[in-house]
């Protein structure tokens, strides 16, 4: 998914560099509601996750890469203010450190894995939820579903964009093909992985899943040294 320099023409990447920094700043903004001394450390560990997810790349077609989101696990996790600004920050040390996406595709990156994918897995995770049994159960399945939406909506945000801007002499329809199709199957995978991590940090800490909050939970796991 990391938009390479140069894919995108000069208008396309300011309008996308635009949206990010406006979208960052307001997340700066809201995140302050969603972290308390308590979950303020799991941002950490869900930045640190998804930075290591998106190490596992394969290439999709038209010169870019396909891999791990992570946009609907972190919203889930930690909130979706707090979970765009997590993804942000790892796309951030991924384009400065290891060339993974362009310094001029940084707002590109932002906008899609960042903004689109935190938030349309956010949307529909609530959707999903709304209409499941109110229970902490439920809330790795809902996720689950957010996260398998979040990838093939993202890849077609690209498409769009590629299509008003794209540089690469590449049939739209062709690209729209390779990015939805593979990622319909990364979405998958995405699902798995964001329904069993949800689920093993509800079965230990409920307390810390943002998703979770206002539902009937099970007391958390209490160890032999807390409980001396």
């Amino acid at each position: 998914m990391h938009v390479p320099d140069g894919f995108l023409d000069a208008p396309t990447s300011v309008a996308t560099g635009v949206v990010a920094a406006a979208g960052v700043g307001v997340a700066l903004r809201k995140a302050r509601a969603e972290l308390d001394d308590r979950t303020a450390p799991m941002a950490g560990l869900v930045a640190a996750f998804v930075f290591a997810g998106q190490m596992i790349n394969f290439p999709v077609g038209a010169g870019t890469s396909g891999h791990l989101l992570g946009g609907a696990l972190a919203a889930v996790l930690v909130g979706p203010w707090t979970g765009a600004l997590c993804i942000s920050v790892v796309l951030l040390v991924q384009s400065l450190f290891m060339a993974d996406g362009g310094l001029t595709a940084l707002g590109t990156n932002i906008t899609l894995m960042a903004i689109v994918g935190a938030f349309v897995g956010y949307a529909v995770f609530r959707l999903v939820l709304a209409v499941l049994p109110r229970r902490a159960g439920s809330v790795p399945v809902a996720a689950a579903a957010g996260a398998f939406v979040s990838v093939p909506t993202a890849a077609a945000v690209f498409t769009l964009l590629f299509a008003i801007g794209g540089t690469a002499d590449v049939a739209t329809g062709k690209v729209l093909a390779a990015m939805v199709g593979w990622h319909v199957v990364i979405g998958i995978g995405e699902a798995i992985v964001t329904g069993l991590v949800v689920s093993a940090v509800i079965a230990s800490r409920p307390d810390l899943v943002h998703g979770a909050r206002g539902l009937a939970t099970r007391a958390p796991l209490v160890t032999s040294e807390a409980a001396a």
